[in-house]
């Protein structure tokens, strides 16, 4: 009798708990729980920028990123962060290294919107091809700073090659949505975490047309044609949305990103081709509550390029990359200068572990082809679509991409113009401390996963 009148109190005892953890209150102070949980910052930047000494570059060639050129000028930067842009009369305080740069030019740090180093397979190195979790056509759980190997090679060419500062490092295409990317400062470091943007915004990689039904139509499985690429986008917003409102029981690290976009706090970068899906995307983005920040490749965007204005949306394309699929068939050379024609912004960006150290000349190059059909687009202008139009499809054109007093002091020194083919970088600093010289060897960097091996410390 007692046993029973045991085992009976402990039930009622049960029960009590399970009623007060399953009340409305409970579950609104888990829910509640979960979200300031969700708003931590993990594997948050612990980026310190490298010293570096006040310094005045004077007599070149300055462009600012935003348009402006100034011949015989002087750029002023101390503390990492640019003091004065001016003509050769800018007064120059005590106490600042004084470079002359008579015949050469001056320009913002070089930035690619859209680069797989660290995360994809580097030369010799197919082990770390980590850029594409393909076990899903939706993967916004993932985050490619967790796949970023900080001693690929590839970093220090595209600083010494290219006059890289800054690179958006994106998750593969072979997912609709392939997963959050990570902006990255080039500088030598261990962890990923000393290299990462500081307050640099979240994107989310998104991808539509061939690669995703591709990848999953060849396993038998939805979406194997584009209807079937935009039902599933669709319905992942819509049960974004039910999460976004409350409707969960547990965190979810999939619709937290996916919440994060619908709150504006996460950028869309939108691996996309043709010109008729641009379209239906900016569509989808409009009925799911969410805008798209920038359209990558997108070698039909001159089809499109008013519509991409007024809808103050980038274009990251390649001057002349066309043909190597079926969604790539139209592209044309003249892409970036029709874009640029409309008024669109419009970014040069790598997608490769080579073309990255040739950003200034992919761009002379799209220069080139819309002066032919007499789209005459100043060199000025030009330098923007590598400097701050890529920092604005990156979401960090209020820190870096254009020599502006106080932003960072990202600066690239080349010896002679950056639009030709002849000109590479002599000097590079990243907020304001020189880790590229290239007339000091000491100063010409290397990865440590190259040091001891044949040929180290040359830069190629």
């Amino acid at each position: 009798m007692r046993m029973t009148s045991q085992i009976g109190r402990w039930s009622s005892a049960l029960a009590l708990t399970l009623a007060l953890t399953l009340a409305p209150g409970a579950q609104a102070k888990k829910k509640e729980k979960d979200a300031e949980a969700s708003r931590e910052v993990p594997y948050a930047s612990t980026y310190r920028a490298y010293p570096g000494r006040p310094t005045a570059l004077v007599g070149a060639t300055v462009y600012d990123g935003r348009g402006g050129r100034i011949d015989n000028g002087t750029v002023l930067f101390a503390e990492g962060k640019v003091v004065a842009v001016g003509a050769s009369d800018l007064a120059i305080p005590e106490g600042y290294d004084r470079i002359d740069g008579t015949g050469k030019f001056v320009t913002p740090g070089v930035i690619d919107a859209h680069s797989h180093l660290g995360d994809y397979a580097s030369p010799g190195v197919d082990a770390n091809s980590d850029g594409n979790e393909a076990t899903a056509p939706t993967t916004p759980d993932v985050w490619a700073e967790h796949s970023v190997w900080p001693q690929d090679p590839g970093f220090s060419r595209a600083l010494a090659n290219g006059g890289v500062t800054s690179l958006l490092i994106l998750p593969g295409s072979a997912n609709l949505m392939g997963g959050r990317s990570v902006m990255l400062k080039n500088v030598p470091a261990i962890t990923v975490q000393q290299m990462k943007f500081p307050g640099a915004p979240y994107s989310l990689k998104m991808a539509c047309g061939e690669n995703p039904k591709r990848v999953y139509g060849s396993r038998g499985m939805k979406p194997s044609t584009r209807m079937g690429n935009f039902a599933v986008n669709r319905q992942t917003w819509i049960d974004a949305k039910a999460y976004m409102e409350g409707d969960h029981e547990k965190r979810d690290l999939a619709k937290e990103t996916l919440e994060g976009v619908l709150k504006g706090e996460i950028l869309v970068q939108n691996h996309c081709y043709r010109a008729e899906e641009m379209a239906l995307v900016l569509d989808m983005a409009k009925e799911a509550g969410y805008r798209v920040t920038t359209f990558h490749h997108a070698v039909e965007s001159y089809k499109i390029a008013d519509m991409l204005r007024e809808a103050d949306v980038c274009s990251a394309v390649w001057a002349d990359w066309y043909g190597f699929k079926m969604e790539a068939y139209d592209g044309i050379p003249e892409n970036a200068a029709l874009i640029a024609k409309e008024g669109a912004c419009v970014v040069i960006h790598s997608d490769d572990q080579n073309g990255i150290q040739r950003l200034n000349q992919a761009a002379a190059k799209a220069q080139g082809a819309g002066r032919r059909m007499g789209i005459d687009i100043p060199d000025a202008q030009v330098i923007s679509w590598f400097t701050y139009n890529a920092a604005k499809a990156a979401g960090i054109s209020d820190q870096t991409g254009s020599l502006e007093e106080g932003k960072m002091a990202d600066v690239v020194l080349w010896n002679g113009d950056p639009l030709s083919v002849y000109t590479r970088p002599e000097k590079v600093w990243i907020d304001g401390a020189m880790l590229f010289d290239a007339t000091n060897p000491r100063m010409r960097p290397v990865s440590d996963f190259e040091l001891g091996q044949p040929g180290e410390g040359d830069v190629k």
